[in-house]
């Protein structure tokens, strides 16, 4: 498969993946949240009744928690196409 029909046919398998890591990291988010001993929603930037360290520190922890997730499942998603067809999508 040339390099454009690759990236081409890993695009459904991309956008699936992603859906899929959007609702992995958001619960492990909240778990991680709960864990930290804070409330079960996590404030929203506009919240005033949070303070900026408790919005600042969610926006944080919720971004490197998806961030960690999306490059995990990228990579294994790219892994499983190289596997399958032999060559990498990207």
């Amino acid at each position: 498969m040339s390099g454009w029909a690759g990236r081409l046919a890993y695009k459904p398998v991309g956008l699936l993946l992603g859906a899929g890591a959007g609702l992995v990291a958001g619960a492990l988010f909240k778990q991680a949240w709960r864990l930290a001993g804070h409330d079960d929603d996590a404030p929203d930037a506009t919240d005033e009744d949070r303070g900026w360290g408790e919005v600042l520190a969610a926006a944080a922890l919720q971004g490197a928690i998806f961030a960690l997730v999306e490059a995990a499942v990228d990579r294994a998603g790219a892994v499983a196409v190289r596997r399958a067809t032999g060559h990498w999508p990207g």
